[in-house]
């Protein structure tokens, strides 16, 4: 393998050795943050067994863990890289920084230093004589990559697994996300479990996010590329931990049991996994303002991104296309559905609200369904919509149109579809029902974001794995499902305020999430029951907590999700907070963690320009002082929407502010609120 130091800016600290092939000793490599905290050790053992240890503060986290890939061969089990028998044979530590910029996200322009370390080990393995592992350490944490040199007169090499883990410190408090089988659809509860309580029967996806008394941190990954996603399960010996399990690729063999393959790499040139990721800083809060994930990513492929626009979005299944249409869409007793004058209300709708976008949900071309079928054609809409006219009509209202999509339905047909999407005008495809992380599916992501990419068109992706950087690669790539989100109230009970406050520390930690907020019938938690509806659904949290949800989750495609009548009153004014949903932008240039705690509540202030929204969401009631020291000088004007007298009344207020002050919000039950701050004078710009 040949090391590059090109993408460094700066590359200092240069150190080289190599180990004798007689050597007996244990060889250690350490990789230390900028800031000293942070620090990964890698250990090669007087035996030849490969691990790695962190600590922050000087206080370890991660106790020394097995590192290797297994190899699918003849042996029961596959060959694991790393076990015995590997010798350090070369090293290479550097520091350096990556600047980027990001079009939509949490914050604008990113500046990551790190120092890495480049480590060739021989592994004993005829198979596969060599691996090098790539380690780094930043401030908010530290990551490894394994990488699999070049291998002359080989195109391929079968993986069964990682021997990847990590062997917690102690019986750390931690929440995760515990699937139970490879398909499914990446959403759920983010429960609270002991580090012990881990059992090898687990699959937890991303992030397990854990506290020590004296820091926080979380397990991810990040750049998958070419490579099965991961999931994290218990340690085999009890103790508490977790190892790395590999999705297997789908054509597998039923037979094969133990011998299952999860990856064939292409070994014709060198081939790098997926980073694995440890987000860390002091507290929970600290984690949500990281952008570990996306500086870890691969760099845009995108050169001209001037396209990509974020924006709040219109929206039809949600509230199930249920409401009177308005003059003139109703003219010859049209009703609401899946038609062109629908459509068109809807454009009419978020024009008059200044949204950037509709999006037109299933069943809108010929054949759609949730499963691949025979007759589907995803270029044909349905006769009774006009995919172009309605794109014509909302264009010439500022809004674009967005469609949706089975992803099966769509690949068979992706480049002609692609190109009619971008011919008829079309913004961007929602593509659903994915559900699947294996090697295969990986694929079919980088197929459809470069060619989407292509036509200019958008990306929205459902049933999808957690977020892994690639929207750093694929800026296109707006936002995704992978959570359990605001559709779960037509059906269950399930989305309380406490989840919705720990999705801000747990799934919210990796990238944008499409919960769809914007839910306008309010109800109580005990209430709830009783007026659950599939069509034109209720939540069970506050106006303001409705409100609060446009900050605390990152979505530069952001839903609107009720239907148009929700956000008026019945006498035709609009309702209480909807001004607040006219100002909100859908993507920041900068994100702080204010206060709270995971389970109970969040506050997390974000920076458009020169104006700060502040978002606070709680489980109990409560009442919190936000302090606005993230400021910068002079005065500002700040708007409060909090809660009011009951769960569909927002309390508003104005007052003038500046960086010494602080705020106080009273949060109802299952409530929350919303500031926006502005300054008094323009804001002087920096040279």
């Amino acid at each position: 393998m040949v090391f590059d130091f090109r993408s460094c800016l700066k590359c200092v600290s240069i150190t080289v050795f190599a180990v004798a092939a007689t050597s007996s000793a244990a060889q250690t490599v350490s990789t230390t943050s900028p800031d000293k905290r942070n620090r990964v050790d890698v250990v090669v053992s007087d035996k030849g067994a490969l691990t790695f240890s962190v600590s922050r503060h000087q206080r370890a986290l991660i106790e020394a863990s097995p590192l290797g890939l297994i190899l699918q061969n003849s042996s029961p089990f596959g060959t694991t890289l790393g076990e015995r028998g590997a010798k350090l044979s070369a090293s290479k530590t550097v520091t350096g920084e990556d600047r980027y910029t990001l079009p939509v996200g949490k914050s604008k322009d990113v500046r990551a230093s790190y120092e890495e370390s480049h480590i060739s080990i021989e592994t004993g393995q005829s198979e596969l004589a060599r691996l090098d592992l790539i380690v780094r350490a930043y401030n908010d944490g530290i990551a490894f990559r394994y990488v699999v040199p070049k291998q002359p007169g080989r195109s391929a090499l079968n993986i069964q697994d990682e021997a990847t883990s990590f062997r917690f410190s102690d019986d750390f408090d931690c929440h995760g996300l515990n699937q139970g089988r490879f398909e499914n659809s990446f959403e759920g509860e983010h429960d609270a479990i002991k580090a012990s309580q881990f059992r090898p029967f687990h699959l937890f996806q991303a992030p397990v996010v854990c506290r020590t008394g004296s820091a926080a941190f979380a397990i991810a990954e990040s750049d998958p590329q070419d490579y099965p996603g991961a999931y994290y399960t218990g340690l085999n010996d009890g103790t508490p931990g977790l190892r790395v399990v590999l999705t297997p690729r789908k054509d597998n063999d039923p037979g094969a049991r133990f011998r299952t393959r999860a990856a064939q790499l292409d070994v014709s040139t060198d081939f790098k996994t997926p980073w694995r990721v440890v987000m860390m800083g002091d507290t929970n809060g600290q984690l949500i303002e990281s952008q570990l994930i996306n500086t870890l990513a691969s760099a845009s492929m995108i050169a001209d991104t001037s396209w990509i626009k974020p924006g709040l979005s219109a929206w039809d299944w949600w509230n199930g296309n249920a409401f009177p249409l308005p003059s003139p869409h109703n003219a010859n007793g049209q009703t609401s559905g899946m038609n062109t004058a629908t459509y068109k209300a809807y454009a009419d709708f978020a024009s008059e609200m200044g949204f950037e976008y509709l999006l037109i949900d299933e069943g809108w071309s010929v054949g759609s369904s949730v499963e691949p079928t025979a007759n589907a054609d995803v270029t044909r809409p349905k006769p009774e919509i006009d995919i172009a006219e309605i794109v014509r009509y909302a264009k010439a209202k500022g809004v674009g149109v967005w469609v949706w999509l089975q992803w099966q339905q769509l690949d068979a047909q992706l480049e002609e579809a692609l190109a009619t999407y971008e011919r008829w005008g079309v913004k961007g495809v929602k593509v659903d029902f994915l559900n699947r992380n294996d090697q295969e599916i990986m694929a079919f992501y980088r197929r459809l974001l470069s060619k989407a990419a292509d036509h200019k068109l958008m990306v929205n992706l459902h049933g999808a794995f957690p977020p892994a950087g690639l929207t750093r690669t694929w800026p296109n790539y707006m936002t995704q499902e992978g959570v359990l989100g605001a559709e779960n109230n037509k059906w269950s009970q399930r989305i309380t305020a406490k989840h919705n406050v720990t999705l801000a520390f747990t799934r919210g930690l990796l990238g944008p999430m499409d919960y769809t907020p914007g839910g306008f019938r309010h109800t109580t938690p005990a209430d709830f029951p009783a007026k659950q509806s599939f069509v034109n659904p209720y939540v069970m949290t506050t106006r303001a907590a409705a409100l609060a949800m446009y900050v605390v989750y990152e979505s530069p495609f952001q839903m609107v999700s009720d239907s148009p009548p929700a956000y008026k009153k019945p006498d035709g004014s609009p309702e209480d907070g909807v001004d607040f949903l006219k100002r909100v932008p859908a993507s920041w240039d900068e994100t702080r963690f204010i206060l709270g705690d995971i389970d109970e509540c969040v506050v997390i202030a974000r920076r458009s320009g020169d104006s700060w929204y502040v978002g606070a969401m709680t489980d109990g009631a409560k009442t919190i002082s936000v302090p606005l020291n993230f400021l910068g000088r002079g005065a500002y004007k700040a708007v409060v929407w909090e809660d009011g007298d009951h769960p569909s009344s927002v309390k508003k207020s104005e007052i003038d502010v500046d960086a010494q002050q602080s705020l106080t919000l009273r949060l109802a039950n299952s409530g929350g609120g919303v500031i926006q701050i502005t300054p008094l004078k323009p804001v002087k710009k920096r040279r």
